[in-house]
């Protein structure tokens, strides 16, 4: 029986789309080039068969918080996500470290003179938290009604986003620990969309927090694919799709890819304006990953860094500009802005007697093919003395290699399109609809689409209402809770 959709990718936007698919009682086939469904949430074993790592993502303060995840509730499906007390730490050269407390007058009392600035920023954006989201993860081409959410974002992203953000704050500790928070957005420093990024992922830290998966990322994954075959749907993989015509008949097709690919498994068949503005779609700077195995937690300078899942390893403010700043113009810094994640720091069951995993990213030039792994040893071994005695395994991956792993990723850019103030409102091309394409039934899902990246499952559920609408008549959006 040939489905009604099909859905090329398996990432979480590509799971999400199945999901809001299948809710409305389509039949979906989804295609995967590599043995196993996730995309960025896959959760496997690299050096040691009880130890398993995160290959891409990590850490998910926007899984908790997406109007997508919120309605289909990964707690009541099994997924138990993990909240450390302290969502991000910054340590610096000198012993000192920023900590991002869940708890805001915590992280404001131990910010000194710099509490109440940071208490005036982070407040109001957790007052109005659930709107600023909601506005963030929309389709970004209409503005709401409510814009009080908007105005608070836009304010503090002229403040922080621009050559006076050194002036909002007067220790250096505040200062890199809003900067650690910004450069998430991979790309030059300062910036309004860095800025942005800052004001949205900065306030969660002490809201729903940066949480792990108990287990892994692939328990969200997991709980996606459940849904999607409880409802008929069928996955193919192992497969890897070069020519649209290789797909079965079907009314809809729902692509979770990059631009690039998309032009790619088209051919001809893009009309020659389109394929012009797919062409003019920018990809960001690469990611460089490590994964160990170590011993032992990781000896931190400072302690209480180790109370945090997730850590920004980029020195001072100053640092961190030029770094991101020179990265997004293709330099290599010597000295790279480094996201660390110790997942059995919050998740004990990831780690067994004298074995645990860790991993981390340097940001790093659009398909830099240098093996990352000793800048990134040496990038911890600053900030944690005697971390390297502690390494028994390790594992580099470079940003080219990256793409080969996930195309999505084209030159290493793990957020499949350049964090620019224009790009993020405009991906992929400056259409109303941004998920339709000229071809008849067939729309872009994945992170390159708004409201771009990060496993939030938003571009696969809007994606998929836009087609419903269109292709079947479906205005009202199917019900996702657990049934």
């Amino acid at each position: 029986m040939e489905p009604d959709a099909v859905v090329v990718g398996t990432g979480p936007n590509g799971l999400a789309a199945a999901v809001t698919l299948g809710r409305a009682g389509l039949k979906v086939a989804l295609y995967e080039a590599r043995k196993t469904i996730g995309g960025g949430l896959r959760t496997e074993p690299i050096f040691d068969p009880e130890i398993e790592h995160d290959i891409c993502s990590a850490v998910h303060p926007m899984a908790v918080v997406s109007p997508f995840f919120r309605q289909f509730d990964l707690a009541s499906r099994g997924v138990k996500m993990l909240r450390p007390s302290v969502s991000y730490a910054h340590p610096l050269h000198n012993g000192l470290a920023g900590l991002a407390y869940r708890d805001l007058e915590t992280t404001c009392a131990h910010l000194g003179p710099d509490g109440e600035r940071w208490r005036r920023l982070m407040q109001p954006l957790l007052d109005h938290s659930h709107a600023l989201v909601d506005f963030v993860l929309s389709g970004q081409r209409s503005l709401p009604r409510n814009l009080s959410a908007p105005a608070l974002l836009v304010s503090r992203m002229l403040a922080h986003g621009t050559a006076l953000a050194p002036r909002r704050f007067s220790t250096e500790v505040a200062r890199s620990l809003l900067t650690g928070v910004a450069a998430h957005a991979v790309g030059k420093l300062p910036s309004l969309a860095s800025s942005a990024v800052a004001m949205l992922l900065g306030h969660l830290a002490h809201g729903s927090g940066w949480p792990i998966p108990e287990g892994g990322s692939a328990r969200i994954a997991d709980a996606l694919a459940r849904d999607i075959t409880a409802r008929g749907g069928a996955f193919h993989t192992d497969h890897l799709v070069t020519n649209l015509d290789e797909l079965p008949r079907a009314k809809l097709v729902l692509l979770d890819i990059s631009p690039e690919t998309f032009t790619q498994i088209a051919a001809e068949r893009l009309p020659a304006g389109y394929r012009r503005s797919l062409a003019r779609f920018r990809y960001g700077p690469a990611a460089a990953k490590v994964d160990f195995l170590v011993s032992e937690p990781i000896p931190w300078a400072n302690p209480a860094v180790g109370q945090a899942a997730t850590v920004h390893l980029g020195g001072t403010q100053d640092e961190m500009f030029r770094a991101e700043t020179a990265t997004a113009a293709g330099i290599r810094p010597e000295k790279p802005f480094v996201l660390l994640v110790d997942p059995a720091t919050s998740d004990p069951s990831r780690a067994k007697p004298g074995r645990r995993p860790v991993w981390a990213y340097a940001h790093v030039p659009n398909g830099d093919a240098a093996d990352p792994t000793a800048m990134v040893t040496a990038c911890i071994e600053r900030y944690a003395p005697g971390f390297t005695d502690t390494v028994i395994h390790r594992r580099g991956i470079s940003g080219a290699a990256y793409q080969a792993y996930n195309p999505n990723y084209v030159g290493g850019d793990i957020g499949a399109g350049a964090m620019t103030l224009w790009q993020s409102l405009m991906r992929p091309v400056p259409r109303v609809d941004p998920y339709r394409t000229p071809l008849t039934g067939v729309y872009l899902c994945s992170a390159s689409t708004p409201p771009g990246p990060s496993v939030h499952g938003m571009s696969g559920y809007l994606a998929a209402l836009s087609a419903l609408r269109r292709e079947f008549g479906i205005r009202t959006p199917p019900d996702l809770g657990p049934r």
